[in-house]
């Protein structure tokens, strides 16, 4: 998780929960989670191919906001 750009999935994580969020944008939080393995390659062939779409990307903001936690959490135990 050290290659993970967290200022970006923070900032597009509050945009996709928001719905301000466009579609690049949208792509770009599930690439980013999927790159670091935080959600399966079928949750991710899944949204790309438009499945499920809503119930992915819900699901991917728990994961994200996991992810997010836990970083800061090894930032203030650093």
């Amino acid at each position: 998780m050290s290659g993970m750009n967290y200022q970006r999935l923070l900032f597009l994580s509050q945009k996709v929960k928001s719905g301000q969020a466009s579609k690049a944008e949208r792509d770009e939080y599930m690439e980013l989670l999927f790159h670091n393995n935080s959600i399966t390659a079928k949750q991710y062939q899944d949204y790309k191919a438009g499945r499920n779409t809503e119930d992915i990307v819900g699901a991917a903001l728990v994961i994200g906001g996991i992810v997010l936690l836990g970083y800061l959490l090894g930032k203030v135990t650093e």
